[in-house]
């Protein structure tokens, strides 16, 4: 779906062409010390934790492609429905159907803990975060609700096998998209675990994709296998997307400090379930 090129430069480059009397004075006023401009506007977004009282879109992600200060997502990896940031150490497990070989899920581990990723079509009109908290609240007694990183968040202890484990579900909605992730580990346990902060902001940092394709409100968003930054510069090039003369992206991804080398190791699990319900599908950990 995502194709390269669409991070922050998109959105600069708009912008310049709708401000034609005003593009003299600011590219003379930027360039006289464009890298001290462009080291303030990065910094704070390196070092940035997600808080509850931040606006998606504006100070914090999840973010969408469309939003006005979306990062740069030009080295993210691209699975359909999401922009999946790279972070040294990081395991990514796809669960999928494989007689569809349809994508249906994404789940980051990192250390202890892990992040399962999903996103949802929602409606135009309203968000579905508060329908879905309410659900399952209703659905699984044990859940209690708390603020946290990302506002009201749950705490839903789920059995594996003979053990009670400590999830905490995270919803954050976009426009006519919800942004699901399951926490589980320290990243769910422990406020001040070093994992749940990378965990938090790698949610945060997180790009959806919601497509033009009608869908359902909490029906899945199509997801595809992986394409890298190579992949998807050259399928731009292909199709004229990167002008002659300019960063493929490809040396790009050499200068990424921490990128690991060659796409995230992954598996692939089987998976049936493609609408978001109640009950169940919110009580097993993948």
């Amino acid at each position: 779906m995502g194709l390269f090129g669409f991070g922050r430069k998109k959105h600069a480059e708009e912008e310049a062409k709708e401000k034609d009397k005003e593009t003299d004075i600011d590219i003379v006023d930027e360039s006289s010390d464009s890298d001290d401009a462009d080291k303030s506007a990065a910094e704070p977004r390196a070092d940035r934790q997600p808080t509850a009282d931040g606006e998606r879109g504006e100070d914090q992600g999840p973010w969408d492609v469309d939003d006005d200060n979306i990062p740069d997502y030009d080295d993210y990896l691209d699975i359909g429905s999401l922009y999946l940031p790279f972070l040294q150490g990081i395991e990514l497990r796809l669960k999928g159907n494989r007689q569809t070989n349809q994508i249906l899920g994404a789940t980051i581990t990192w250390g202890d803990s892990s992040l399962e990723l999903e996103a949802f079509a929602a409606p135009k009109s309203f968000g579905l975060w508060d329908d879905v908290r309410s659900d399952l609240m209703d659905a699984n007694h044990d859940a209690k609700e708390q603020d946290g990183t990302f506002g009201k968040e749950l705490i839903l202890p789920v059995t594996v096998g003979k053990k009670v484990l400590k999830t905490r579900i995270v919803g954050v909605d976009g426009p006519r998209w919800m942004l699901r992730g399951v926490f589980s580990g320290p990243a769910a346990t422990d406020p001040d675990s070093e994992e749940k902060k990378t965990l938090d902001k790698y949610f945060s940092d997180v790009v959806v994709e919601r497509g033009d394709e009608p869908l359902a409100p909490r029906d899945l968003i199509p997801m595809h296998p992986p394409i890298g930054p190579a992949e998807r510069a050259k399928q731009a090039a292909a199709e004229g997307k990167i002008e002659e003369g300019e960063d493929s992206g490809e040396s790009q991804a050499v200068e990424i400090p921490g990128k690991p080398k060659g796409p995230l190791s992954k598996t692939l699990e089987t998976e049936t379930q493609t609408t978001l319900r109640r009950g169940p599908l919110f009580s097993e950990v993948r």
